[in-house]
């Protein structure tokens, strides 16, 4: 299985990943993780990504390609796989496509997470995370045990500051102008399936075997 999962922040795509690779046993492929281990461990791509990152410029499309290649060169992807924050763009969706053909690979189908402006605005406004190391919380849902302290490591709670509510706003914009025109691209393939992501966590993956079970 050969998915890719879009919507906006905080739609629930890092959850629903977790859910479906735990499954089904398939890669899951950030590219914000992927970024961060190549910069980390100073490969060719990532100094050449630490670049642009350090001048504060995007990191070309071509270099997040190579690394999306090289991940799914590697043989845990051999079951299939998950890609959560990729393409972001049509550019690099077509991009993407190029990929794929060149490796005899296909999608089977791409998730859009669909959830309201406001609900995100809510969803995010009201998370938490540890400094040390990223567990997540909510004023909401799920406090920790002790006020401002990590109940896994004990490291201090806070707020990010691209989840306030004016840079909240300002990435949904950015998502309406660069990446919803995915949505009719995918959907002329016949590729894209709708999910509510402000519903239940387990939804994705009842969708994912609904869509098996139709394929036969």
């Amino acid at each position: 299985m050969r998915v890719i999962l879009i919507g906006p922040p905080g739609a629930g795509k890092g959850t629903q990943a977790a859910r479906i690779r735990e499954k089904r046993e398939i890669a899951h492929i950030s590219t914000g993780d992927i970024l961060r281990e190549n910069v980390r461990n100073a490969t060719a791509l990532g100094i050449e990504a630490k670049s642009f990152m350090e001048a504060g410029r995007l990191v070309p499309d071509e270099l997040i390609i190579s690394m999306i290649k090289v991940r799914l060169s590697a043989i845990e992807t051999a079951k299939g796989f998950i890609l959560d924050g990729f393409p972001r763009t049509l550019r690099q969706a077509e991009a993407l496509d190029v990929l794929l053909d060149g490796m005899s690979l296909c999608l089977d189908a791409v998730l859009l997470l669909e959830i309201t402006d406001d609900g995100v605005v809510r969803r995010l406004s009201n998370r938490r995370v540890c400094r040390l190391c990223n567990a997540i919380y909510n004023v909401v849902t799920r406090l920790p045990m002790k006020e401002g302290v990590c109940d896994a490591c004990g490291g201090e709670i806070i707020q990010r500051d691209d989840d306030k509510e004016s840079v909240i706003r300002d990435r949904l914009a950015v998502y309406h102008e660069r990446t919803a025109p995915l949505v009719e691209y995918y959907d002329g393939k016949g590729l894209l399936y709708r999910i509510d992501g402000a519903g239940q966590p387990d939804t994705a993956e009842a969708r994912l075997e609904s869509l098996e079970a139709a394929k036969g």
